[in-house]
């Protein structure tokens, strides 16, 4: 149940981060969103707000026009028929008459009696429409005399003027009798109207949502059908950068983004071509160096016999070598070993290349086995080592010597002795005793003849590991006293046939030496590394895991990686039995 709960966890935080990667505005699909949306918006919002207007406008104009022309009859009708000088009774009537009409407003009359004091009628009694109701600009405009012209026939005409009082609008109007009587007012409530607009305006709210949605929808629509191509165009793209050359895509449609389909499908094609010529042409001069190397020690076979004899001869005390000729044969003897050292050096190059060697693991004592190297090879008056015995890896011993004659012999030739060589114990790696192995292994690298070494052993394959493995690493340090390595040249030490000079293409080791290292501390997975110490020299730091058994049981997973190294073995064993 835990490991279900973690599994749904990660489930839905991929999930989540898939969600998240679609919608963070870097995301295309999201500003295409976007934007569509803005656009309906603007449009929607400016259709809307011009729709309210036109419709306000015109329903407050019609209400308004209605309204001021029955008021206006009205005054004509009925204010217009009483006397100059009418009671407050009869004023009282007739805006009860004039408030029954068609339009329902309230009516309020001003004059005065015959007694010659202001009198009001109102429609609505005495607690009704009052001139407290009408605002003071609209009494001073109506009972202003205009200047009679030709244009204007009436010194007194009609005013009107929208109002808000509690909240609810209202039309005032107002004007005299012509040719004498009373002043009347009136005032019309605009509420039915105020919520029919505002009926009108939630609809033209929620037409505006609705048109925002559809907009989201057809935005997110018309970027599914843009960047679908697109998304399988970059899922495309990445199984091509991952080695799948047949990788195509399916081509629909004449638009631009299937002419970008077509493009990317012949693209792929000569990128396919392309590479499969150069594999076949890389595979041919691999077989190419593999079948001479092969060839060419035949012949090297009977000409180091011979060399050795001349050797023996050279050494000779009773001069069996003719003085004249003795240069000679020595550069023969000389060449002789450099061009056997090359062909043994090529031979495990292809080895690695074709990815055909096998590692053979037994428990080493480190010490031991840098003791065994020095020694093998005559170099215990200009070596010092600080390696305690007790440190044990289970290694392939053979690679390991390589690795080391490789580092020690370079550090001699281009470093100057004393060359010292320490061992430790790295616990840390990986973390809690574990090793981090190599996701690649076989990289290609020498030093050229700047720094360089040779060797003879049978080596390893670059087989492709991955994981862990326990027990901490081996650290191994190589450092000379020499002068350091330019840093020009330091990030090619381990490229194979690497000339640190153009002016010195002839060295004596291969230009394989340090390359041939390196592959070997990658079949183990481990790491080779190059650096100048502050207090001068060298220092190559070699770092491989104390115990690699992980490797060869992923190696003897594989049944067809080794039958053809079984194959390759017997091969070179039948070449040497030659």
């Amino acid at each position: 149940m835990p490991q279900e709960r973690q599994k749904g966890s990660r489930g839905w935080s991929a999930a989540r981060r898939g969600v998240w990667s679609r919608l963070r505005f870097t995301s295309l699909r999201l500003r295409l969103v976007v934007v569509f949306g803005l656009v309906a918006l603007t449009a929607a919002v400016s259709a809307s707000g011009i729709a309210y207007w036109l419709n306000r406008e015109a329903v407050l104009t019609r209400t308004q026009d209605a309204v001021l022309g029955d008021f206006e009859q009205e005054m004509q009708n009925r204010a217009g028929a009483l006397p100059e000088h009418p009671t407050q009774e009869e004023l009282q009537h007739t805006a009860g008459q004039m408030a029954n009409s068609s339009q329902r407003f309230s009516v309020l009359l001003i004059a005065e009696n015959p007694q010659g004091r202001t009198v009001y009628g109102s429609s609505g009694g005495l607690s009704g429409f009052s001139t407290q109701d009408v605002p003071a600009s609209l009494r001073k405009a109506v009972n202003e005399r205009q200047k009679i012209t030709s244009t204007n026939k009436h010194p007194y005409r009609l005013y009107w003027q929208r109002t808000v009082h509690g909240g609810t609008p209202y039309l005032v109007a107002g004007t005299r009798t012509i040719g004498g009587g009373p002043t009347g007012y009136m005032l019309k409530s605009l509420e039915p109207e105020a919520k029919d607009l505002n009926s009108l305006a939630w609809s033209l709210g929620i037409a505006t949502g609705l048109a925002l949605i559809g907009s989201a929808l057809l935005a997110q629509a018309a970027a599914t059908t843009v960047l679908k191509p697109v998304q399988r165009l970059g899922i495309a793209a990445r199984r091509l950068g991952e080695g799948r050359l047949d990788t195509r895509l399916r081509v629909s449609g004449t638009d631009e983004l299937a002419d970008l389909s077509r493009t990317f499908n012949k693209a792929a094609e000569a990128l396919e071509k392309r590479v499969a010529d150069m594999a076949a042409r890389d595979e041919a001069s691999r077989r190419f160096v593999a079948d001479m190397s092969h060839e060419l020690r035949t012949p090297l076979t009977a000409i180091t016999a011979v060399t050795e004899v001349l050797e023996e001869e050279l050494e000779f005390e009773g001069g069996g070598i003719d003085p004249m000729i003795e240069p000679a044969v020595r550069l023969v003897v000389s060449e002789t070993q450099r061009l056997n050292n090359l062909v043994e050096n090529l031979m495990e190059v292809t080895r690695f290349d074709a990815g055909t060697a096998r590692l053979v693991l037994d428990d080493v004592d480190i010490a031991d086995q840098i003791t065994a190297c020095i020694d093998a090879r005559a170099w215990l008056d200009a070596v010092e080592w600080d390696a305690e015995r007790g440190i044990h890896a289970r290694i392939d011993p053979r690679r390991l010597d390589v690795i080391l004659a490789n580092l020690i012999g370079n550090a001699l030739k281009h470093g100057g002795s004393p060359v010292r060589v320490s061992v430790r114990v790295d616990h840390e790696d990986g973390g809690d005793g574990t090793v981090p192995v190599n996701d690649e292994a076989g990289e290609g690298g020498s030093d050229g003849g700047a720094r360089e070494g040779g060797a003879g052993e049978d080596l390893g394959t670059g087989t492709e590991v991955g994981g862990t493995l326990p027990g901490g690493s081996v650290v191994i340090e190589v450092r000379d006293q020499g002068p350091g390595i330019p840093e020009d040249v330091l990030p090619h030490v381990f490229d194979r046939f690497y000339k640190a000079s153009a002016s010195r293409p002839r060295s004596e080791g291969s230009g394989l030496g340090l390359s041939i290292a390196l592959e070997n501390a990658h079949a183990h997975g481990g790491e080779i590394t190059a650096v100048n110490s502050p207090e001068g020299g060298a220092v190559f730091t070699l770092r491989l895991p104390r115990d690699v058994s992980a490797l060869t049981e992923r190696d003897d997973g594989s049944a067809e990686n080794t039958q053809n190294a079984q194959n390759t073995d017997n091969a070179e064993d039948a070449e040497d039995a030659r």
